[in-house]
């Protein structure tokens, strides 16, 4: 006599073993659930070969925020959060100038205004993701702050590799990784390296225009002569810009991301005024005065001298050089 509490059997030709074992396999249960039938789900769902937490690594990159207070503070992990995010858009930075790099270096305007203009958004963001920072109470802050000693973000390679790589060497900076010779390494082999800039000047010449061997050379293009002629040299692209429209638009690129880190660097200091006041940095630093005075730095300061030098060409309703002009866009 058949049990009736015994489980039905399954169709002839039917292995539920099999079948069992391939859904756990590929985790189809859940998506039965879901879906009813596995073909009709995404395959993403369906696939046991990938995953998202896989390819991104999630598990190990949220087990990377470890606070230094203890007991941990609240605002701790939003600090270290937005840093380690800073150094992951840092890391992309760089991986885009590089490619920009190469674009200039083939003579390319176009396709490495491309990557300039990605980095210019990705700077956009960093402007305001600092304020994020504002969301702590100062007093907050100081109850974690004595645990960071002597970490501070003037260590942070990527960012000097950033300066670096956009023409803002300075190899004074390296010394301050003396302690870690193979960041040392990293960032001298930046300063050794191409740079935006130079592959800029090197561009400009190559494109025709009458820009002096010596701005290739970071080491003699902030001399006011060397200057004064790259200057003159694109002169042509802002007078009649319609005659050399790709070099015009990679430059106006190359200013909106000198633009964007000067901008980066004036909020930052005062973000960090607000939460800190004028206390010192935990790296040593002299804190918000020290931060002031990178605020006037600027990796193209041809393409900012260069507005100086256009003036209306009242016959031809083009423009031409040497004159002073009139005052704020604005009207102000």
């Amino acid at each position: 006599m058949t049990d009736p509490t015994a489980p039905e059997a399954p169709p002839e030709g039917h292995d539920a073993t099999t079948e069992g074992d391939r859904d756990a396999a590929l985790g189809q249960a859940p998506v039965r659930a879901l879906y009813g039938d596995e073909g009709s789900a995404p395959r993403a769902i369906r696939s046991a070969d990938l995953t998202y937490n896989d390819y991104l690594k999630v598990e190990e990159l949220l087990s990377l925020q470890v606070p230094q207070s203890d007991p941990p503070h609240h605002d701790e992990m939003l600090f270290i959060i937005i840093h380690q995010a800073y150094e992951l858009w840092f890391k992309l930075i760089l991986h885009e100038l590089e490619r920009a790099i190469a674009f200039m270096n083939d003579v390319r305007p176009l396709r490495a205004r491309h990557f300039v203009n990605r980095v210019v958004e990705i700077m956009r963001l960093l402007v305001q993701q600092i304020h994020i920072v504002e969301t702590m109470q100062p007093i907050d802050f100081l109850y974690f702050r004595d645990h960071l000693m002597p970490a501070s973000g003037f260590q942070s390679v990527q960012f000097r590799e950033f300066e670096f790589a956009a023409g803002l060497k300075d190899p004074r900076y390296c010394t301050f990784f003396d302690n870690r010779p193979d960041l040392r390494a990293r960032l001298e082999a930046r300063l050794a390296a191409d740079d935006l800039r130079t592959a800029w000047s090197r561009m400009m010449r190559a494109a025709g225009l009458d820009v002096p061997l010596a701005a290739d050379d970071p080491a003699q293009r902030d001399r006011p002569e060397v200057h004064d002629a790259a200057v003159a040299g694109i002169l042509p692209i802002f007078e009649r810009p319609d005659d050399h429209m790709p070099l015009y638009l990679l430059n106006e690129s190359l200013i909106a991301l000198d633009e964007y880190l000067a901008l980066w660097r004036e909020h930052h200091v005062r973000v960090v005024a607000r939460v800190i006041g004028w206390r010192p940095g935990t790296g040593g630093s002299s804190g918000v005065d020290y931060l002031k005075s990178t605020a006037s730095k600027r990796a193209f300061p041809e393409l900012w001298a260069v507005r100086t030098s256009l003036q209306r060409d009242e016959r031809s309703g083009g423009l031409s050089a040497g004159g002073t002009g009139g005052g704020c866009p604005m009207g102000y």
